[in-house]
């Protein structure tokens, strides 16, 4: 698979339809990845669109040396980044809305009771290793495309990885998971 490399192609050719494939092929994942960052569907539904907007406004700037899925998560997560520097100037509060939105984001991809309670263990790691085992292993990035996303070079992905794994092991098994 190409990971819309060649829709992009298309859309740079004039097929208007092409940009169609990718937003259906990123805009969901592109949602949940900003909404680890921000805890806020309607703010991460933002940065989707502001991301894909990227590759309309700037149709130069992506020049298909690295995949358009890691150029695309790099974007996402820059603004994920700024809107949350941005939010700490101001006061939010979550409607009812926003809960049931992200219940039913959550609910599309964790679909059984042991992916929630995996879910719930990820959820109490520190961040820059919860967004390592995400981007890996939900995202089935390889740890170079990893380390560009993160801003960090392959040894501290790989450092990250083994981190998580260990703490989430142990977590479960408090839980008591058998593994």
């Amino acid at each position: 698979m190409d990971n819309g490399e060649s829709s992009y192609r298309r859309y740079l050719e004039g097929d208007d339809n092409a940009f169609d494939d990718i937003q259906k092929m990123y805009f969901g994942k592109l949602t949940l990845f900003a909404d680890r960052y921000l805890h806020d569907v309607t703010a991460a539904e933002d940065v989707a669109i502001d991301t894909l907007l990227q590759l309309i406004i700037h149709k130069k700037r992506y020049n298909f040396k690295t995949s358009l899925k890691t150029y695309l998560y790099t974007i996402a997560h820059n603004r994920a980044v700024n809107a949350l520097k941005s939010r700490s100037r101001l006061v939010y509060t979550e409607t009812p809305e926003d809960t049931a939105d992200r219940e039913s984001l959550e609910a599309e991809v964790i679909r059984t009771e042991r992916a929630r309670r995996l879910n719930a263990a990820l959820g109490t790691l520190p961040e820059e290793v919860r967004r390592a085992l995400f981007l890996v292993y939900y995202e089935e990035f390889s740890y170079e495309e990893t380390a560009a996303v993160l801003g960090c070079n392959r040894k501290k992905v790989d450092n990250l990885l083994y981190r998580g794994k260990s703490m989430l092991k142990e977590t479960l098994e408090k839980e008591g998971w058998q593994l």
